[in-house]
């Protein structure tokens, strides 16, 4: 009688265990479900985030360029530079160089009306698109 009582008690400390230890391995393979959470992991990884927003911040410069060189729009160099960083970033890197578009649109909409803005204050009356994307980019 005795036997069988520690034979369960060592049976269910057993299954609980390895409940735990299975639980905890689920969690972490565990992959995020939708763009906010792939984006709040790409910035906890603070080694690759930095090198990701660097390399946002380089295509929008090169964006800008090309545009005041009159270069030819969507050209396969700058398809294969925005390729590279979704390859490497994932559907994160379109959230986040949406989000610095939203907050370009919403610089130059309070610009048109008026408004000051920490942009403005910073660069003044000299202010070149190269600048505001420094700004509004930052590492």
């Amino acid at each position: 009688m005795v036997e069988l009582f520690i034979f369960t008690v060592f049976t269910y400390l057993f299954y609980r265990a390895l409940a735990k230890s299975i639980a905890k391995l689920v969690t972490r393979l565990r992959k995020p479900h939708n763009l906010d959470a792939e984006l709040r992991q790409l910035i906890e990884s603070s080694s690759d985030n930095t090198a990701i927003a660097l390399e946002i911040k380089t295509f929008l410069l090169d964006l800008i360029n090309d545009a005041k060189n009159d270069s030819e729009k969507f050209s396969d160099p700058r398809i294969n530079q925005a390729q590279g960083i979704l390859d490497r970033a994932g559907p994160s890197a379109f959230y986040w160089m949406t989000e610095i578009s939203a907050q370009l649109c919403l610089l130059a909409a309070a610009q048109i009306n008026g408004i000051p803005t920490n942009v403005s204050a910073e660069l003044g009356s000299s202010a070149t698109a190269e600048d505001i994307v420094r700004i509004v980019v930052k590492v």
